[in-house]
Formats: structure tokens, sequence, C-alpha cells
């Protein structure tokens, strides 16, 4: 099975986290939770308490298959550190899985590489992607190739089985 890493930080949107990667290890596939080191605990936006496996520093994305964003306040604050945009874009070079969910995309917009992919979002986020040259439908869920996007934890049912699907 594949091995995704899922990058996160503080102010995640809880269930955003937990329901894809409860969805991804029930389908048999590794995840491995990266923060700024490891074994830190970070805070979702609605109190959950949660544990990394892996510090950015340590994470090499060749060791991975595929990259989970999930949203709320925490790819804002991850897309002001060139480390998690830098293992972003390897994502997207390589053209291997990636999904997102909610204001996950944020990050994409800084890795330069958005024009021309179709994707959804959050709506609030919806025009920082169109400006950034992506071609933005409102969906629940958009697959662009082996990228996977959703707009709001509303859309996570349909999220999570393409995400699924998408591995298989």
């Amino acid at each position: 099975m594949s091995k995704i890493a899922v990058i996160v930080t503080n102010y995640v949107e809880d269930i955003e986290y937990t329901s894809p990667v409860e969805a991804l290890q029930a389908a048999g596939h590794e995840v491995v939770t990266i923060e700024n080191e490891a074994n830190n605990t970070f805070t979702g936006k609605n109190g959950g308490e949660f544990k990394a496996d892996l510090g950015i520093a340590d994470a090499n994305p060749e060791d991975f298959d595929g990259l989970l964003v999930p949203g709320g306040f925490s790819p804002d604050i991850l897309r002001a550190d060139d480390r998690y945009v830098e293992f972003t874009r390897h994502f997207f070079l390589t053209n291997k899985a990636i999904f997102s969910i909610c204001h996950g995309p944020q990050i994409f917009i800084q890795t330069g590489l958005t024009k021309g992919r179709r994707m959804t979002a959050y709506t609030s986020v919806v025009p920082d992607l169109y400006y950034a040259g992506a071609i933005v439908e409102d969906k629940p869920v958009v697959i662009d190739e082996n990228l996977v996007t959703s707009r709001t934890p509303d859309d996570l049912d349909a999220f999570n089985k393409a995400i699924v699907e998408t591995l298989n």
C-alpha cells in the first residue's frame, strides 16, 4: 500500500485532518503526520490535540507516494515556511498523488504550479487560486490527474472516497 505524508500544524480543521487520515488507514495506507518537529503536539481549531510523527527537517518527499494537506488555518501558516512549500512542490513536479480540502490549496499557490490545474477550495481561497492561474470548479470534489481537492467538511465523504480510489 501507499505511504502518505500529511503536512499540518496548529489550527488545522480537526475533522479535515482526522477523517481523511482514518479513511486512508482503513484502506491500508500508511499515514505519516509531519509538523515542525517529531513528536510535537499540535492543536486543531476545535481543540483536538494531535501528535506529529516526523519533523519537516527530517521529511524526505521521495519517501512518500502521496501528500495530504488538510484545511483550517494550518495551510496559511505552512505556506510561509519554505520547507513545506518545497516539500509540496515535489509532489506536483513528480506527479504524485496530492489531496487537499478547504483552505489546504493555499500552500499550492506558493509552489507556483497551480496554473492550468483544475481544483476547488473553500470560498475565500477560490479567488486566490483563480488569480494564480488555476481552473476553479465549484464541486464537492475536483480530480485533475493525481490532484484531488475538495471544498468543506460537508464534502468529506466524497473527498475520502476519491482519495482512496486515486491510490487504488
